[in-house]
């Protein structure tokens, strides 16, 4: 059943293994596949805490849980602590380029080798550059790829060492995903991507950048909560999370 007639169709999902809380059943709303999403409808969505994995746009809808929640950082007040800004500094060294948001086999190299090394069970982990493609791009979204290059020398060529997949919305970034060499991990370079977004938004004028979904409590998602003030959509509006 649509929303009203100017917006799409809202459907739950059936119960299914929650992927964070071991034990816990989990339920997803997401948003009618077969709409024509358009992206002011898309940032309108993720307002409301949701995301997109591919092209389909959902939010955890899970019965007497609460623990996943979207989060984002306000662009103009964020203040790095001392330890980002030691990550921050380490790698001023490498190169940036924004390019389009399309298929690069040597993106697909370096994602298929930190799948391996971080994720080395996960459905993710697949030569398949389809799913690939499935999974990082949407044809709703002003999706960019900011690669992290070290620089080229008179013995070395420039090295492709991290990527981090971001979507371009209306006064706002949304970090989709980031990946980067498993054999570089003394840099920093998922902390790295994310405070180089938010040097990027506050540049730009922007006013939030969109980390995805947090867990507390969960070790892989420990990292957003050091990006203070961090906002959690919870009973359907933005909250500053207290320290």
């Amino acid at each position: 059943m649509s929303i009203n007639e100017k917006t799409p169709g809202l459907f739950l999902s059936l119960p299914y293994p929650c992927n964070y809380l071991f034990g816990n059943q989990a339920t997803t709303l997401f948003v009618d596949p077969g709409y024509d999403v358009e992206e002011a409808i898309f940032s309108r969505y993720t307002q409301q805490g949701f995301r997109r994995s591919g092209d389909l746009i959902y939010r955890p809808q899970c019965r007497g849980c609460q623990a996943c929640v979207s989060v984002r950082v306000p662009v103009t007040k964020f203040r790095p602590t001392r330890s980002q800004r030691r990550t921050w500094l380490k790698n001023q060294d490498l190169d940036v380029v924004i390019v389009p948001g399309q298929f690069g086999p040597s993106h697909f190299d370096l994602y298929r080798r930190y799948q391996a090394s971080r994720h080395p069970d996960s459905s993710m982990n697949n030569d398949d550059p389809a799913l690939y493609e499935e999974f990082l791009f949407s044809r709703f979204t002003d999706t960019r790829i900011i690669e992290f290059h070290t620089p080229a020398t008179k013995a070395y060529e420039a090295n492709l060492i991290a990527v981090a997949i971001t979507d371009m919305l209306p006064g706002a970034l949304s970090a989709v995903y980031t990946f980067f060499d498993p054999d570089l991990s003394t840099r920093g370079l998922g902390i790295y991507a994310v405070l180089w977004q938010l040097h990027y938004a506050q540049q730009r004028g922007l006013d939030w950048v969109y980390l995805g979904y947090w867990v507390e409590h969960c070790a892989k998602m420990d990292y957003k909560a050091n990006f203070r003030p961090l906002q959690v959509y919870r009973n359907n509006r933005w909250q500053t999370l207290s320290s």
